[in-house]
């Protein structure tokens, strides 16, 4: 996975997020995505830039990555949801 399809990941976990739940998403993107960030040796500002997303969005992903060593996230059913 390159830095182009991470950032078409990522703007599409955006677009889908409910209201107020964009940071969060961001967040998950951060958490679900880390080592194929790490792996792709880009930065994060790259793939925010690429993503077409507004920049203050930088630290939110690395807040994810960083979340990635002590969470795993859950599947839900979209009836769930």
């Amino acid at each position: 996975m390159d830095i182009h399809d991470l950032a078409v990941y990522k703007r599409q976990m955006y677009e889908k997020a409910k209201r107020k739940e964009t940071v969060c998403q961001v967040n998950l993107f951060g958490v679900i995505y880390a080592s194929e960030i790490e792996k792709c040796q880009c930065t994060i500002k790259d793939l925010v830039r690429l993503s077409g997303l507004n920049m203050g969005y930088i630290a939110e992903v690395s807040k994810g990555i960083r979340l990635s060593k002590y969470v795993v996230p859950i599947k839900k059913e979209a009836s769930e949801l």
